[in-house]
């Protein structure tokens, strides 16, 4: 059976399974015409009124509003609604709002409707998505989740060298209030919330990221997939933003209040949630908005993010929009670090932590388990202290606020959550980028190499380990002894966990047997014109004195003879993408019928953080398969 058949049948399959959702959200449909599964995410029991739908760029409707409003119009008609475009996302969609609530069976025949036609990319809800956290109201002066031995993440000797000095980190949430504690590193923000109704400040966006509280009162946000309201009673605001502020970048050393974990970085709010949540389309128009991104009508952000935390999610799989907003930011140099959430399942389940391409935060108690309330999963990427409800000193202590609907005056308090864990991370990542310049790539791959195990029980996996600030930060100057394993999950077992890959490259399928273990890489194969690509970014220390990259490799191939038809190039490249070196380039004239073991001398790049690169090409004819396993990139 050839590769693309293979291929095929796994897609099929994968669909089928998703069909069921989770907890009640469908997760994908069926291909339309195009051939591509859209992203539907529409939840049990919820109404939605506004979607986001994407246009091909060279079709007539993705050219012209006119032709929008025509396609629009006839796709309204055949469900008994008028449907208006309310604006343009950044990162291409289009915002539709139809005249009425649709429930979850009519909004998935709207979005079947819209998929399906040839001049439409995708189509999804514009889903509302809510903080990460959990609450705990006691206050205690103490924050044993920077410097305590057991779980905490080991910052006083990192703050020795490091302290965020020159990095911006971008705060997507609730926005922010007056503190003390804060205003010395607030450089800026916006309000992104578009429905005054949600925002509660009288109008859509504007230039000032004031949290102006999201309390709830019982019911007010509809119902949930068993009919029950939600919220179940009513809701003080939770000033979840200022909290999440705190632990990024408060400012230390000023005799009050607490330290951030990179208390010389600057921080930007771009509020996002408010009254019962806050939507895709804000959110993504954010995230672009916050890495230095354009969006239509908001002015540029003069202090464009380096990092950008997002306590934050919802169910569903990753949604296109959400995914085309990430890589951007990615694109433009910004580390996207985001939470597990706080559901106690996987967090494959719940976006964006399953989205590609960012830092997804599990959170750990205080004596090192995984906490009850998080997520967990092969999708989590690191774990950090986020506390415990069950005693308040055991959760995390940061700034915030006594208003109970509106702000009052500036306050501290212990919370719980995912949406704690993860501004540990982002302000680790601040520290990093403070003291070395890094890609996204290296800055999670740093985080990962450099983490320690988790010091109590993990059921289901959190990720690489808990980050060690300590640790990490002396990885950046060479003051660490080489030695080891560079590579993050060298042996593919762990999936796609430390790799960037193009689709289905990290597999487990069985035509092709892995080395050890069940996964491996497998480029190409198709017998069509095709490329792949695998890579790892890593910091090799200055003080090594050898470095030795190495790999096994399969090569199978259909082609005959001794022309080169299908080429691998295994490259070394910087942290701006700029190939060094090419190591070697493979093609279909060495296959071979078991793994081969290769190896190259890396010592030329000690004391740099590179890219190990593998980019598979194949030609219009014959496949030639490349299957990697076992890799190594080890010091001394």
């Amino acid at each position: 059976m050839s590769r693309k058949n293979i291929r095929y049948l796994v897609l099929v399959s994968a669909v089928a399974c998703l069909a069921a959702g989770v907890n009640g959200v469908a997760q994908a449909d069926p291909p339309g015409p195009s051939g591509r599964p859209f992203v539907e995410n529409v939840a049990a029991g919820a109404e939605y009124d506004q979607y986001i739908v994407t246009f091909k760029a060279r079709s007539e409707a993705g050219r012209s509003s006119a032709a929008r409003a025509e396609a629009l119009r006839r796709t309204g008609e055949k469900h008994g609604v008028s449907v208006t475009e309310v604006r343009q996302l950044a990162t291409g969609g289009h915002v539709v709002r139809t005249n009425r609530n649709l429930s979850g069976d009519q909004a998935r025949g709207f979005l079947r409707s819209l998929a399906s036609r040839s001049d439409v990319e995708f189509a999804e809800p514009d889903v509302t998505f809510f903080s990460t956290a959990t609450r705990n109201d006691t206050y205690y002066d103490r924050q044993w989740h920077y410097w305590e031995t057991t779980a905490g993440m080991r910052l006083p000797k990192a703050w020795d060298t490091a302290d965020g000095a020159g990095v911006t980190v971008a705060v997507v949430d609730t926005g922010r209030t007056a503190h003390s504690d804060l205003d010395g590193n607030t450089v800026g923000g916006h309000d992104f919330v578009s429905d005054p109704w949600v925002s509660r400040d009288g109008n859509g966006r504007d230039a000032n990221p004031q949290d102006e509280g999201d309390w709830m009162k019982t019911g007010e946000c509809g119902t949930d997939e068993n009919g029950n309201p939600v919220p179940p009673s009513d809701r003080t605001s939770s000033w979840h933003g200022t909290h999440v502020a705190g632990t990024v970048a408060a400012v230390s050393d000023n005799a009050k209040g607490v330290s951030g974990v990179a208390p010389k970085a600057k921080l930007v709010h771009a509020r996002v949630l408010g009254r019962c949540g806050g939507s895709l389309s804000d959110i993504a128009d954010a995230v672009t908005w916050a890495s230095g991104g354009t969006v239509s009508g908001v002015p540029a952000n003069a202090n464009p993010a380096k990092v950008i935390n997002m306590s934050l999610g919802g169910a569903g799989v990753c949604s296109s929009t959400y995914q085309n907003a990430i890589n951007g930011a990615v694109s433009r140099g910004a580390t996207v670090v985001v939470a597990a959430g706080n559901s106690n399942l996987d967090a494959s389940r719940f976006q964006p932590a399953n989205c590609a391409n960012v830092v997804t935060v599990a959170a750990l108690d205080r004596q090192g388990n995984r906490a009850a309330y998080s997520n967990y999963g092969t999708t989590v990427d690191v774990a950090a202290p986020g506390g415990e409800t069950a005693t308040a000193a055991d959760g995390v202590l940061s700034t915030l606020n006594t208003g109970t609907t509106t702000p009052g005056s500036e306050s501290y308090q212990h919370y719980q959550g995912t949406s704690m864990a993860t501004p540990h991370v982002a302000g680790l990542a601040a520290l990093m980028l403070g003291e070395k310049a890094m890609s996204p790539a290296d800055v999670e791959a740093t985080l990962k190499r450099n983490v320690r195990p988790v010091p109590g029980s993990c059921t289901g996996g959190c990720g690489a380990g808990l980050v060690d600030a300590e640790k990490t930060i002396a990885s950046l100057g060479g003051g660490t002894t080489p030695g080891g394993q560079l590579l993050a999950n060298p042996g593919f077992e762990s999936g796609n966990t430390g790799w960037s890959a193009s689709s289905g490259v990290i597999t487990t399928d069985a035509t092709y047997a892995a080395r050890t273990g069940s996964w491996k890489a497998w480029l190409n194969g198709y017998g069509q014109s095709h490329t792949d690509t695998l890579s790892q970014a890593v910091a090799i220390p200055a003080t090594a004195t050898a470095a030795t990259l190495s790999f096994h490799l399969r090569i199978d191939s259909a082609e005959t003879g001794t022309v080169v038809y299908d080429t691998l190039r295994v490259q070394v490249l910087d942290s701006a993408g700029t190939v060094l070196s090419t190591l070697a380039t493979y093609s279909n004239v060495n296959e071979s019928a078991g793994y081969v073991l290769r190896s190259f001398d890396l010592k030329a790049y000690a004391g740099r953080s590179v890219t190990i690169k593998f980019t598979g090409a194949e030609d219009g004819n014959l496949q030639t398969s490349f299957v990697i396993d076992d890799t190594s990139l080890t010091t001394s």
